[in-house]
């Protein structure tokens, strides 16, 4: 593995509130659960996963490099 590891940053852009409750669940397993939190992770296919059914309640933070 490479020494540094990449990172996503994640927002919760949208309400949990009448949908499914698998979408609901995968933002808690995002560490997300209110509009507008954000959450570094690790950028892993899991996590990409999440992400990508959970696409419409998220959005993915570019960040600047330094």
């Amino acid at each position: 593995m490479a020494s540094s590891t990449k990172t996503v940053t994640v927002e919760q852009i949208a309400s949990p509130i009448r949908r499914p409750p698998d979408q609901e669940a995968n933002l808690i397993g995002l560490g997300l659960n209110k509009l507008g939190r954000r959450r570094t992770l690790n950028d892993t296919p899991a996590v990409r996963g999440m992400i990508a059914k959970v696409s419409h309640l998220v959005r993915v933070v570019e960040e600047k490099k330094k």
